[in-house]
């Protein structure tokens, strides 16, 4: 489980590409601090799991699904990437609820200054779409963000220059692919609702004796 806030920016040194899948280095500095096997780092907001730490660079398995659905496959050396260790009970909670399970990729759109803040517009898929609202949150990148517009097919968000400074946000241009991790309350809720049998004899009548 992750929060969002990111840690620290970190870099690709390696990438060896398996037919469906790869191995990923990453040579960061602050996480490496308290940092072990078996520990989840979230890479761009995927959840990986820690498989060898050397120096300053841990890898970590990227296997077939994750490179479906997120923008690690388009990852070079050198490539900056945001780095979150999983979040210690004892810790604050300065973001959301993340998972660090990717929904899909966004398309950005459009970049412009706002007197001191950056606006990002994302083109989504509907599927991700369905589960944004305006004043919700968003993960892009593994960045938890606050929607601030929303659009029929794309929304906004309104970032502040410390974000953008200690983020990857700094490096996106338009017509990068970034990773999206709905708010997960929504889909839970909608698996629930889903299940719910209507009572098509429910009536005025119904509703009143119930004290409706």
């Amino acid at each position: 489980m992750f929060t969002g806030i990111i840690e620290e920016i970190g870099k690709v040194r390696s990438i060896v590409k398996n037919p469906k899948s790869a191995i990923l280095s990453v040579q960061a500095t602050d996480i490496m601090e308290d940092i072990h096997l078996g520990d989840s780092i979230a890479v761009n907001g995927v959840c990986l799991t820690v498989t060898s730490i050397s120096s300053k660079i841990f890898t970590a398995d990227v296997m077939h699904e994750t490179l479906n659905r997120t923008n690690l496959g388009k990852l070079q050396i050198d490539s900056p990437v945001n780095l979150e260790r999983a979040m210690p009970l004892n810790g604050r909670f300065g973001g959301h609820i993340v998972s660090g399970h990717i929904d899909g990729t966004g398309l950005v759109s459009d970049i412009h200054k706002d007197d001191n803040a950056l606006w990002y517009t994302l083109k989504a898929p509907l599927p991700i779409l369905r589960y944004i609202i305006e004043k919700g949150s968003i993960t892009i990148d593994g960045i938890s963000l606050t929607v601030a517009k929303l659009s029929i097919d794309s929304f906004s968000v309104s970032i502040i220059p410390h974000t953008t400074s200690l983020t990857t946000l700094s490096n996106r241009r338009i017509g990068d692919i970034v990773n999206l991790e709905v708010d997960c309350i929504a889909k839970y809720i909608e698996r629930l609702v889903g299940k719910i049998q209507v009572n098509h004899n429910i009536t005025a009548e119904f509703l009143t004796e119930h004290g409706f």
